[in-house]
């Protein structure tokens, strides 16, 4: 489990994604108020991120630095799909917030109608980890194999993203028993009946109308994969069972022994 040289090269640019929901829109002055990103919280790489993990990045590429290349606002960690232009990033007791302004192109205009409807639900952030500034902690105080503590990354963009980065991440979530099932199935549930009455609304381009169809059929397989998943044996067996549940099973064996 402890294998950060590993972590690092499997995952050159990392993506971590943040289920808290956008904090303000204002549609007269296009500015969206969120978080990219939550410190003190366990994600499904078993990553806990501190609170002035962001400080350095901040200082050389935020909002008030000297740099040319600064953190942008993206959409899906697409550099080709800028949204809106950071106006404030900075860091919290609860995480890295931020205030954004739309862009007039067309994919910013997408981009706040998709924040108006409740599509763009979620934020994460593109980064690189740095070796020396990560460690592994054996103890079960947010998993029971233990957690990696990420002190500093090098954060390159924060973007919106429809239910995550990456389509799978709820059911890997579920999978290692990070997010409660029911709770994915109520998003899921949640957020098609929000792309109902953004298609009924039909505002916004094309391509727009088109991605949120795409989303109907991948919230689709998201809750067929949802489905299959299995509860996991091992950790049923961490819970001891009572003594009237041991007397159940043997009085169960019993009767399979007399039946045959």
């Amino acid at each position: 489990m402890n294998n950060i040289q590993d972590k690092i090269n499997n995952n050159h640019y990392g993506v971590k994604t943040i289920s808290a929901k956008v904090s303000d829109i204002d549609t007269g002055s296009r500015l969206v108020k969120g978080y990219f990103a939550s410190f003190d919280t366990l994600d499904s790489d078993l990553d806990v991120i501190r609170k002035g993990a962001f400080s350095k990045s901040l200082s050389e590429r935020g909002v008030n630095s000297a740099g040319n290349r600064k953190i942008a606002h993206l959409r899906n960690h697409d550099w080709e799909h800028q949204i809106g232009k950071l106006v404030e990033l900075f860091e919290d007791d609860f995480g890295l917030g931020f205030i954004s302004k739309m862009g007039n192109s067309t994919k910013g205009n997408d981009a706040l109608l998709d924040y108006q409807d409740g599509i763009l639900i979620e934020h994460s952030i593109g980064f690189n980890y740095i070796s020396d500034k990560m460690k592994f902690v054996e103890d079960s105080t947010y998993h029971k194999d233990g957690h990696y503590e990420i002190n500093e990354v090098k954060l390159w963009e924060g973007s919106g993203v429809t239910f995550g980065a990456n389509s799978l991440t709820p059911v890997i979530d579920v999978a290692k028993g990070l997010v409660d099932k029911d709770l994915t199935f109520k998003r899921i549930n949640e957020l098609t009946k929000i792309l109902e009455g953004a298609l009924k609304n039909g505002k916004g381009t094309d391509e727009r109308l088109e991605n949120i169809e795409q989303l109907f059929a991948q919230l689709k397989q998201l809750h067929l994969s949802l489905e299959n998943i299995k509860p996991s044996i091992k950790d049923t067996l961490l819970i001891e069972p009572t003594q009237a549940e041991l007397m159940e099973e043997q009085r169960k064996q019993l009767l399979i022994k007399l039946i045959n």
